[in-house]
């Protein structure tokens, strides 16, 4: 593990270069000025979501209750920056504790701490948090507003309101505009990749996100619901020689690229990342049927591979997974019975795998340029003489 916390033990080989050249997008940055209670209704209806990668709620009541006391006098507030994903549709990009200062107060209830991290999942899965959570004591606390009072003379007047209680304030408070800048992608319409630069821009504090992390919030569906449950086979992690999944999904990006390689490899072009958005936003479109054989195909290629060792899709010389020879494998293994809608048959030889590992022309694919499209080819050429169909 490093630093923060992930696995450092995969060879990457798309990093560097896929890189993003944010001129070659259409991008606008359009102010807008929402009301207190139009942004509540937003999250309310789901038309604003929180991305699956940020962080949970984590203002307590004195700083959330600062923010309500700022709206209500008209102080400046900080803006909130949205990402339009499609037509009233929108990530936040910036400004997730202040907007859910806002819902919550609107609700009159506050997160306790303890449960945040299950109320962010309860979130994540209904859009919102249903009534029986919200009205919930061991979830929630009564929002009255918790303001320090300067003078003993001198009380603050909104001192334990609540929003029910606001009187001829409410008005005021849920009219308050609050600044949005929402970032749209214009062009190309078929490729969300700008998005990357806009959140590593604007709200990673000074910590780069993976591909991977914004990837599954764009695009999350009943397909990656799927890899999640594949990830956690045990057949799987040993293979990756990880008992615990990856801090920052690098596993379910080597499952992703696997699959991406296998029904969409004919289509291929880099770069890798924006192969990989298209990819993952087709599999949006999967039905139940079609997600299942995939997990059962999956599952007969991790039978087919449970013989060879532990090491087998280790790089030999610095000891880290070596992704290219994985994806190959899969893809040369699993295309005959993927076209023909069968599962595996048979048992793969490690020491087939091994020897495509040393073999010269693998090789050279998988030491430069290796996701040009001339290098993904030959891997995956090289794996079909050595592998073979099963």
């Amino acid at each position: 593990m490093n630093e923060n916390g992930s696995a450092d033990w995969f060879e990457d080989y798309a990093e560097e270069e896929d890189d993003l050249q944010v001129d070659e997008y259409d991008i606008t940055a359009t102010p807008n000025d929402f009301n207190v209670i139009t942004l509540h209704n937003f999250v309310e209806s789901g038309a604003v979501r929180i991305p699956g990668f940020q962080r949970n709620f984590v203002w307590d009541l004195t700083r959330a209750s600062k923010l309500i006391e700022s709206l209500i006098l008209g102080l400046p507030v900080p803006q909130l920056f949205l990402y339009e994903q499609a037509r009233n549709r929108f990530l936040v990009i910036d400004g997730q504790q202040r907007l859910m200062s806002i819902y919550y107060f609107i609700k009159k209830r506050f997160p306790k701490k303890e449960r945040r991290v299950e109320l962010r999942t309860i979130f994540d899965k209904e859009g919102r948090i249903p009534d029986e959570i919200l009205h919930d004591d061991n979830y929630f606390e009564t929002f009255n507003l918790k303001l320090a009072e300067k003078l003993p003379n001198h009380l603050n007047k909104f001192k334990g309101l609540n929003y029910a209680t606001l009187g001829d304030y409410k008005t005021q408070f849920d009219l308050r505009p609050i600044r949005n800048i929402v970032v749209k992608q214009n062009a190309p319409n078929d490729d969300d990749s700008s998005m990357y630069e806009v959140f590593n821009r604007l709200n990673t504090g000074g910590i780069n996100l993976r591909h991977q992390e914004i990837r599954t919030s764009m695009y999350h569906s009943e397909f990656y619901v799927m890899l999640y449950k594949i990830n956690t086979y045990p057949e799987f992690r040993r293979l990756l020689r990880s008992p615990e999944p990856d801090l920052h999904m690098k596993d379910i990006e080597i499952l992703l690229r696997s699959f991406a390689m296998l029904i969409e490899g004919e289509n291929y072009a880099p770069s890798m990342v924006k192969f990989l958005n298209q990819f993952s936003r087709k599999c949006e479109l999967h039905d139940e049927a079609k997600n299942s054989y995939l997990e059962n195909l999956f599952q007969s290629f991790l039978k087919a591979c449970s013989t060879i060792d532990d090491d087998a899709f280790f790089n030999k010389k610095n000891r880290r997974f070596n992704i290219a020879l994985f994806e190959a494998v899969f893809t040369a293994a699993s295309e005959v019975a993927f076209k023909e809608r069968r599962l595996l048959e048979g048992t793969i030889d490690g020491a087939k795998i091994a020897a495509l590992e040393m073999d010269e022309e693998f090789t050279k694919a998988s030491l430069e340029g290796t996701t040009r499209t001339l290098n993904v080819n030959k891997r995956i050429e090289r794996a079909r003489k050595a592998i073979g169909a099963f």
